[in-house]
Order: structure tokens, then C-alpha cells, then sequence
């Protein structure tokens, strides 16, 4: 059975986390395209505009600026053609209200970082098991 990997998008502004996640795919052999977009203005325009087919799956900050990702989620959530993406956050914040907000707005997982990169590895193996199962 051939497999049809599915597009992920990242929406996040750090340089360093984008390189992080780009390096745990590589180490956890993830060949799954991945776009990026630095803030939530941004990856609405990828979403509705240019991202064929749309992501299955999106891993979302929760800090960023223009559009902060609840803002971003809630958009998505009330939108037709995306409120059924599976939305993963993965955030520095551990407010409560950041953690009920995100869930009251059907995220798939609520990651906090920084992990150590090794941790962050395997949270991201735990990841591909999932979109592994939304490819099938």
C-alpha cells in the first residue's frame, strides 16, 4: 500500500523553534511537506490561498504577534473549509486559561516547550503516529 503523505503546517515566529521542529521531522524521518508561516495573519493566507492540498495538520504557538494563536484558532474553528484540521499547540505558555482556551477550541494535543531536544524528539514521533493514522 502506498502511503499519501499529508501536508502540516507550522505557525510559529522563532526562528529557532521552526529550525528545532525542522530537525526532529528529519530525525524522526518525517518526509510530510511542511510549510511556515510566522504569525496567524500569515497562515490564513496560506490556508485559504496558496497550501493544495490543505493541511491535515497544524502546530500552533500560542505567542506570536499580529494574530495570536487562539486568535488564529478560533478564525479556523469557525471557517468551513478548515475547522476540521487537527490542531496541535505547542507553547512556552502554561497559563491555565491559554490551556482551557485551546482545548474549549478542539485541539488534538497542548505541548509545552522548551522540551530538551530529545524530549522534543520523541513528542514529535508521538505526532507522526498520529498524522500516520490520518494518512491512512
Amino acid at each position: 500500500m502506498i502511503q499519501k503523505l499529508v501536508n502540516i503546517l507550522l505557525v510559529e515566529d522563532d526562528e529557532v523553534d521552526v529550525m528545532n521542529v525542522k530537525r526532529a521531522f528529519s530525525k524522526n524521518n518525517i518526509k510530510n511537506e511542511l510549510f511556515v508561516a510566522g504569525n496567524g495573519v500569515e497562515a490564513l493566507d496560506m490556508l485559504r490561498n496558496s497550501i493544495i492540498p490543505l493541511p491535515r495538520i497544524i502546530i500552533l504557538d500560542i505567542n506570536m504577534p499580529k494574530m495570536n494563536g487562539i486568535e488564529f484558532l478560533k478564525i479556523v474553528r469557525e471557517d468551513e473549509n478548515l475547522k476540521n484540521i487537527s490542531v496541535f499547540v505547542m507553547t512556552t505558555s502554561n497559563e491555565d486559561s491559554d490551556k482551557i482556551n485551546a482545548y474549549n477550541l478542539n485541539v488534538a494535543g497542548y505541548i509545552l516547550k522548551p522540551l530538551s531536544f530529545e524530549k522534543f524528539i520523541t513528542s514529535v514521533a508521538t505526532l507522526k503516529n498520529f498524522w500516520s493514522l490520518c494518512e491512512m
